[in-house]
C-alpha cells in the first residue's frame, strides 16, 4: 500500500489525519477481527465434531489474538504492552495446536 504524497502546502488538518492514521488501527479493523473470531469460535453445539481438528483450534486462537491486539494496543507504541503479551501467548498456543503439541482436553460436560 502506498501512502499519499504530502504536498508542502498541505493543511494542518490533512497532516494531522495522516499522522493519526499511522498511529492507530484502521477504522473497521476491530469489527472485522471480532467478526472473524466469532466465525471461527467453536461453540458448544459443534465442540464434539470439531474438538480434534487442530487447524480449527489454531485458527480460533489466532483470531482471538488478533482481536486482543487490535482492541487493546496502539500500533505506534514501540514498547511491549500487556495486549501484545496476551496476543503472543494466544499465538504460541495456536502454534502448539498446529505442531500437534496439544490434544483435545476432553468434553467439559463429561468431567474428563
Amino acid at each position: 500500500m502506498q501512502l499519499p504524497v504530502q504536498s508542502p502546502d498541505a493543511t494542518p488538518q490533512a497532516k494531522e489525519r495522516l499522522i493519526t492514521s499511522r498511529q492507530r488501527w484502521p477504522e473497521d479493523a476491530r469489527d472485522l477481527a471480532e467478526a472473524l473470531q466469532q466465525c471461527l469460535a467453536i461453540g458448544d453445539r459443534e465442540w464434539h465434531a470439531l474438538k480434534s481438528q487442530r487447524p480449527r483450534r489454531a485458527a480460533e486462537q489466532i483470531a482471538a489474538a488478533l482481536v486482543q491486539l487490535i482492541a487493546a494496543d496502539q500500533p505506534a507504541q514501540a514498547a511491549s504492552t500487556p495486549a501484545r503479551e496476551q496476543a503472543v501467548m494466544l499465538l504460541e498456543h495456536a502454534l502448539g495446536w498446529l505442531r500437534a503439541e496439544h490434544s483435545d482436553p476432553g468434553c467439559p460436560a463429561h468431567g474428563r
